[in-house]
């Protein structure tokens, strides 16, 4: 399915195959694969879907309310995801953070989100927690409104305007709402944005959010999807216990299809605080089950999906004179819209790009695409649908495909249509498809009577909690070893449930091995890497890796650089000679050197353009001084001076230095065996030999705390927040106490529920979200704690993050209760946080960097099981230091500049978004 959106919505996959104009090598690499599922419907009208998945001891619970801000009224906007917020809050017989039970019990991917057209409410959990997660579910479906008072929906209401304040502050914040106006009449209900107005918001009463609940949150208005490692028959007798019992709700009257089509060209400017210039042009096109809105979307693959794509290719590579392309689908229920949108290169010609994108879309609109770009198209779409049968989850899952089409299209099934569609689709048909809707028409910016129903006459246990049980253990597969006679070291870990095959090289350079030379080369050399290999170029290249179906990435983090192929076990031989090209046969052109440093200053710009993109730039070299390797921009991307002075020379020998055998180690996980992938990589990798210079050290000398606090301000005026982030460096991950620390910061900032986020946000309501963390390095790791908060309670904020470190160490260490609900939400979230081959690789990367034992994953639970609160309260107390902390403010200093002073917390700088000190 070629459904796409460029800024968040559910990914909509596509799970068959027919081979209507497919070649015979592409039946074997993509066979036909369907989601399957039971339907069933209540008689109360709750639809339930249920989908098997034995693969691993994890269930996702996915409910979906068919209702959305369309279904808002002007003067009553916002209405739909202030309500989504107040479900989180506690129901009448778990009156309490929502969060909590299922974090204690392992959930993973749980989160709920509100659109145009419909609200929902996901988790993964291990098994033995089902019964919990529809307990909670259907409290808060049936059992709500008792829960809601005026506290709680003003508390909500602060957060819902702290995260409008935070979406607005950013870089093109104020496109969305600008676009909604622009391309829909005022009567349309897509013409507001989800979250709504301030205005609205604000005058929005207890008796206004519960009669939303009660026209919009019955049974029959919701689909019910449990996708994972269930026994069918037992859930229908689970969903009918739980939610069996829960009215249906008033008779929905549904919108129907309204396209408004515009005439002509019409035009805006808009002036933002925004690093480069981005063009917007928007068609309204049909909604999401019109075949013609899915063959739409293969118009938008064409264009603008992938390096191949036209206009990427000629924008970004050929002429070079924008940094960034994307084309997308915009899959609303009743209308849809078409987007492209192209950032300027930094100081180039919008005009000359817009005339670019019209030439381009003009052709393409008098020839269609070519057989060759449909079958790219293709190839990418099933190579998606296989890797995604891999998740079961909210964010995109297989049980986020079954609600939505449900939801939208009154089946689960309308996936198969359109890939028939998408399958039988001619160029002549897109063709003639995109020249009917894109002709014409666009807005520029320069950014369903009802069955009766019945109750069930008894239902749950409404007085407690379901007992979650005891969890799932974690068993990754174990780990194998070889060595190729090369030197390098291989290591294996077979899963065989789907047919892919994820091979990484871990190679110990990283952003830290820029110390020394110029900051910004790792991340380069990296980038190059797969900008040309053997005899493909950049474009060839891509066009290979698309053919094959693979997925292949460059790049480094702070410890280490990876080469990383995710390839369908059809394909593996010839994917393999694609990972050995991209890593022994670099071209290292010199105009793929010069486009890719344009695209790296665009990339320090829009850092330098974003508050935490500031101060995640400054903060390393403030707590480590100048010349450790850990000192520059924690994104790698270096300076701008740095990157415009590296050289080709440069990226070629940090390549021949840094990226050898004898220093790094081939991780293979997935659907292969020794005795098979031995060979085929001997054949590629076995003649790769290590330089004849000894391998190069890391500057990573340890570095001591400062004796006192110190503050430095960025200033960033006219912002409505300040961003917040207080750090200093702790122990590395080796540390004997790096469970007890973990443990630790994830009561303080390092889930939901910590105490941080429950401070600022829930009980304060200064911000959308507090939070900490520690994360992993080779030698001392910052801690963080950080909050973009309201711009006037910025000192009051500051005060309260110091506070509640400081209360750790002295009068309020940390309890029982609190290690706990943290210790099971770690321990429980391992199952679901290892589901695909890439997660396990993720995890195992970690052992291999580290140095951690091979069952450090495995016996996870029993070690951090053991450690006691004081255990846990001494290791806190070397964590924290808060009398060292160095704190980064980001924020309009005509507001927060004095106040902050007052504090008398230290010395005080100004430095610029480069660091230079100002005063």
């Amino acid at each position: 399915m070629m459904k796409q959106w460029m800024a968040a919505v559910t990914a909509v996959l596509a799970f068959a195959l027919v081979a209507s104009g497919v070649r015979a090598a592409d039946v074997d690499a993509f066979p036909d694969i369907r989601i399957s599922y039971q339907r069933h419907v209540l008689p109360n009208g709750l639809t339930l879907l249920i989908h098997e998945d034995r693969k691993a001891p994890i269930v996702a619970v996915n409910v979906w309310y068919h209702v959305g801000s369309k279904d808002e009224r002007p003067g009553r906007t916002g209405f739909a995801h202030l309500f989504e917020h107040l479900m989180f809050n506690g129901s009448e017989n778990h009156n309490d953070e929502f969060f909590r039970p299922l974090e204690a019990a392992g959930a993973t991917k749980l989160n709920g989100t509100t659109w145009y057209d419909r609200t929902n409410y996901f988790q993964n959990v291990p098994t033995n927690a089902l019964d919990l997660a529809l307990w909670l579910e259907s409290d808060r479906m049936g059992h709500l409104l008792g829960a809601i008072d005026q506290a709680r929906l003003d508390e909500q209401r602060a957060v819902v305007l702290n995260e409008k304040r935070q979406a607005e502050n950013r870089p093109y914040g104020k496109v969305w709402e600008t676009i909604a106006r622009a391309t829909y009449p005022a009567e349309h209900p897509y013409s507001w944005t989800t979250i709504g107005s301030a205005e609205d918001l604000n005058a929005a009463t207890l008796d206004d959010v519960k009669d939303w609940f009660r026209e919009h949150y019955g049974a029959a208005n919701a689909v019910l999807v449990i996708a994972g490692d269930v026994d069918a028959d037992a859930v229908v007798e689970k969903v009918m216990h739980y939610f069996g019992d829960i009215p249906a709700g008033p008779v929905r009257q549904r919108h129907q299809a309204w396209v408004p089509r515009m005439q002509g060209e019409k035009r805006m400017v808009l002036q933002d605080r925004v690093p480069q210039t981005r063009i917007f042009k928007v068609w309204n096109v049909p909604g999401f089950c019109d075949p013609q809105a899915n063959i739409l979307g293969i118009a938008a693959g064409v264009l603008g999906d992938g390096k191949n794509s036209r206009l990427y290719e000629r924008l970004v590579y050929r002429d070079q004179i924008a940094t960034d392309v994307n084309v997308g689908l915009g899959p609303f229920e009743i209308a849809s819209q078409f987007m492209i949108d192209v950032t300027v290169k930094p100081g180039g010609d919008a005009a000359a790009v817009e005339h670019a994108i019209d030439e381009e879309l003009h052709r393409f609109l008098q020839d269609g695409p070519t057989e060759e770009e449909l079958a790219r198209v293709r190839t990418k779409t099933f190579a998606q649908a296989i890797r995604g049968l891999e998740r079961v989850d909210g964010f995109g899952g297989k049980s986020a495909v079954l609600a939505q089409y449900e939801v939208y299209c009154g089946t689960p099934d309308r996936y198969t249509e359109e890939l028939r569609e998408v399958r039988e689709a001619t160029p002549l048909a897109v063709r003639d498809i995109a020249r009917h809707w894109l002709a014409d028409g666009r807005f520029t910016l320069t950014v369903e009577p009802f069955p009766e129903y019945r109750t069930a006459d008894t239902g749950a246990d409404r007085s407690k909690l379901p007992a979650v049980g005891a969890p799932p253990d974690l068993e990754l597969p174990p780990l194998q070893r070889a060595t190729l006679s090369n030197g390098l070291e291989l290591v294996l870990a077979e899963r065989h449930e789907a047919p892919v095959v994820q091979v990484s090289l871990i190679a110990d350079a990283g952003y830290a091995a820029d110390a020394g030379i110029k900051a910004g080369t790792a991340r380069l050399t990296l980038d190059m890497l797969d900008e040309g290999a053997g005899d493909d170029d950049a474009l060839a290249l891509s066009a290979r890796i698309e053919r094959l179906g693979a997925q292949l990435s460059a790049g480094s983090n702070l410890d280490t650089s990876f080469v990383n192929l995710n390839a369908l076990k059809a394909r593996l031989a010839p994917s393999l000679d694609l990972f050995a090209d991209v890593l022994l046969r670099p071209r290292f052109a010199e105009a793929d050197l010069e486009r890719l440093r344009q695209l790296l200053l665009a990339a320090i710009q829009q850092e330098k353009a974003e508050p935490y993109g500031i101060a995640s730039r400054l903060y390393p070299a403030l707590i480590y001084g100048a010349g450790h390797a850990y000192a520059n921009p924690r994104s790698g991307t270096g300076t701008e001076d740095s990157v415009r002075a590296i050289t080709l020379d440069d990226v070629k020998r940090f390549y021949a230095r840094w990226l050898r055998p004898d220093t790094s180690t081939l991780l293979v996980v997935g659907d292969t065996t020794l005795e098979e992938i031995v060979p085929l990589l001997e054949s590629r990798l076995g003649a790769w030999s290590a330089p004849d210079e000894p391998p190069p050290r890391k500057q990573l000398d340890h570095v001591e705390l400062p004796a006192t606090s110190r503050v430095f301000l960025v200033n960033r005026s006219g912002a409505e927040q300040s961003l917040i982030l207080a750090t200093h460096l702790a122990p590395p991950l080796s540390d004997p106490d790096d469970l007890a620390m973990q443990l630790a910061n994830a009561v303080i900032g390092g889930n939901f529920v910590s105490r941080l986020n429950m401070n600022l946000r829930e009980a304060k309501g200064w911000s959308y979200g507090a939070f900490s963390s520690i994360s992993g390095a080779k030698a001392q790791r910052p801690f963080i704690a950080y909050a973009p908060v309201q711009a006037d309670k910025t000192v009051e904020s500051m005060r309260e993050i110091r506070r509640e470190l400081e209360a750790v160490r002295g009068k309020a260490p940390l309890q029982q209760e609190e290690i706990d609900f943290a210790r099971n939400s770690l321990v429980r979230s391992l199952p679901g946080e290892n589901e695909t081959v890439g997660d396990i690789a993720g995890s195992y990367t970690t052992i291999l960097v580290h140095g951690l034992a091979d069952d450090y994953w495995n016996d996870y639970a029993d070690r951090i099981g053991g450690l006691t609160p004081a255990a846990v309260n001494e290791a806190a107390r070397r964590l924290l230091q808060p009398q060292a902390l160095t704190w980064v403010v980001v924020g309009d200093l005509a507001r927060i500049e004095q106040p902050i002073r007052a504090l008398g917390w230290g010395e005080v700088s100004v430095l610029d978004a480069d660091g230079a000190r100002l005063r």
